[in-house]
């Protein structure tokens, strides 16, 4: 199992667009997505009203936008700077992300609370993928120590999710369930479909289901 993550880490520095330094373009590419959630519950409506949307219909607009440039850039047979080889033959991790934080965003409910306040969900299951994705991949990279992973992962996931009942009113119940969630959706590696994708629509999914009981 080491030897199988150490290959898989070192290829994703080393099948990577521009090396450590595309590696690096795509770690903080992670951490720049926290911005999106914050922006749209604070300054959706304001955005939307100015192309003649509402929140929703931007973000739908968007997102359909990612889907036909990455169609495009599949059949060109593109990758950039950050990118990995293999994804110019595959959907890439970017239009995966892009795709997750777009549904958390349609669909995490926001309790009639507005501003900031509305995103008690879509917040902590975004920050999830911007902010446990890349502490776990540089774990699994530098330590080759899964277990590691997992643990300083779990850690966290729970900081953020408690960390936003505090902040915005997340449910407590919520922040214990879902949190391992986050976790969970980057163990696994799937061929097809980019953790980038799992890390939020596991949460998403649990939530969609408990929520009749929240």
């Amino acid at each position: 199992m080491s030897d199988v993550l150490e290959d898989f880490e070192t290829d994703h520095v080393k099948h990577s667009i521009g090396g450590f330094g595309g590696h690096a373009l795509r770690r903080a590419t992670h951490m720049i997505m926290a911005f999106i959630p914050l922006i749209y519950y604070s300054r959706g409506q304001d955005l939307a009203d100015y192309v003649g949307l509402n929140p929703e219909q931007l973000v739908s607009l968007i997102v359909i936008a990612i889907l036909f440039l990455e169609v495009l850039r599949l059949k060109l047979g593109i990758v950039i700077i950050g990118q990995r080889e293999y994804e110019a033959n595959q959907i890439s991790a970017l239009a995966w992300g892009g795709f997750a934080v777009a549904l958390a965003l349609l669909i995490s409910p926001d309790d009639g609370k507005t501003g900031l306040n509305a995103g008690l969900y879509g917040i902590p299951i975004i920050f999830g993928l911007t902010f446990v994705d890349p502490i776990m991949g540089e774990i699994k990279r530098k330590k080759q120590n899964l277990k590691m992973a997992i643990y300083v992962g779990l850690l966290t996931s729970y900081a953020v999710w408690i960390g936003c009942h505090f902040w915005i009113g997340t449910p407590i119940l919520a922040s214990l369930l879902l949190a391992p969630l986050t976790v969970a959706g980057e163990v696994p590696k799937l061929r097809y479909i980019d953790d980038n994708a799992t890390m939020v629509l596991f949460p998403l999914s649990a939530l969609v289901i408990l929520l009749p009981f929240l």
